[in-house]
């Protein structure tokens, strides 16, 4: 058995941990100026007005978002596809909700950012083009996990 049927109380672990992750998404919007829906509509202070975007940042911080969102994005792939039980809980977060808004928000942003500095650093780009790449895949296919647990196996069962 895993970890979870050993110890159910993780499953509330999990429940607390997952706005904790949505604010991960949460954080890469906010730096690349964007705004979640679904997200905590504080209103924003006027001098907190964003003006940086993921085109206009610098190149080093264009890096660690893409590179934060590929860890992310790989680490939550990875937990779900062995332990895909994990998706109720996932899912009492509207996690597939989240994760496609952000995706419809940040991904095309990312990309054509990737893309305005193709022309700097040939090397960067294109570790930055396959990192990204691969974030959006394993997006994808975490959302695949979820939709696939909570929404198919209980009709298939």
């Amino acid at each position: 058995g895993n970890i979870f049927t050993q110890q159910p109380s993780y499953f509330s672990d999990l429940d607390e941990t997952l706005p904790t992750v949505l604010q991960v998404f949460n954080n890469i919007l906010h730096k690349c100026g964007l705004q979640c829906e679904g997200a905590s509509a504080e209103p924003q202070k006027l001098e907190e007005k964003v003006s940086v975007t993921a085109g206009n940042m610098p190149l080093q911080e264009l890096k660690d978002i893409v590179l934060y969102l590929c860890d992310t994005c790989t680490t939550l792939w990875a937990f779900l596809d062995v332990f895909p039980l994990a998706s109720q809980t996932f899912q009492k977060h509207e996690f597939c909700y989240r994760l496609a808004s952000f995706y419809e928000l940040a991904i095309p942003e990312l990309e054509s950012a990737i893309k305005k500095r193709q022309c700097e650093d040939n090397s960067v780009f294109a570790d930055l083009w396959r990192r990204i790449s691969h974030s959006r895949k394993k997006m994808m296919e975490v959302f695949h996990i979820l939709i696939n647990q909570v929404c198919l196996q209980p009709i298939l069962e």
